[in-house]
């Protein structure tokens, strides 16, 4: 059993209830099931992350070599 203590304020009975209502139903939800799906190495997934898209025009030619 856990116990549930107030240090500040003063909420009403029904404000109490709604707390202890959420909070008892997120303890009771299940937890989420692992994802089995093949994800990227490390290194794949920087790059991803660090490359910025294309953007043609007049002059892009000088930014595509700087970060």
């Amino acid at each position: 059993m856990t116990t549930l203590q107030i240090t500040k304020g003063n909420p009403t009975p029904e404000e109490l209830a709604a707390l202890v209502t959420v909070l008892a139903a997120r303890a009771a939800a299940p937890t989420p099931a692992p994802d089995h799906r093949q994800r990227a190495g490390n290194w794949a997934t920087y790059w991803r992350n660090a490359r910025t898209p294309f953007h043609p025009g007049p002059g892009q030619w000088r930014a595509s070599a700087h970060p």
